[in-house]
């Protein structure tokens, strides 16, 4: 099994910066990519940003070059550095720890955490 633990939400005015941080234990080995999520009320959880065992990342159109994924093994630790947040930006964001080869018991969730960006 995997543990996430997310911090690092808020309130921003447009134009800030909010840097989230999700802590991951447990069978950390066994996770093959880890990413983050966003949510808005009413509708479908969207991918943001996503970074695999080899350092491969990606992003979802509406975050390039504002957003940055990044992850420290020594503290067993992923973050979302989010500049230049529009209100769009607003949604609670949600870490995913995705596990390829575990089919069973593939996708973990973080608690969420809110993010707001006023305008």
């Amino acid at each position: 099994q995997v543990q996430l633990v997310e911090s690092g939400g808020g309130l921003v005015q447009a134009g800030g910066s909010l840097r989230l941080s999700c802590a991951v234990s447990g069978n950390i080995f066994s996770i093959t990519a880890m990413g983050w999520y966003r949510q808005i009320p009413g509708k479908q959880r969207e991918l943001v940003a996503s970074i695999t065992s080899g350092g491969s990342t990606n992003y979802a159109d509406s975050v390039k070059g504002r957003f940055t994924i990044s992850r420290d093994n020594a503290k067993n630790t992923v973050y979302l550095q989010m500049d230049s947040l529009k209100p769009e930006d607003t949604a609670v964001y949600y870490c995913n720890a995705d596990r390829r080869y575990y089919p069973s018991e593939r996708d973990y969730w973080g608690q969420g955490t809110q993010v707001t960006v006023s305008s």
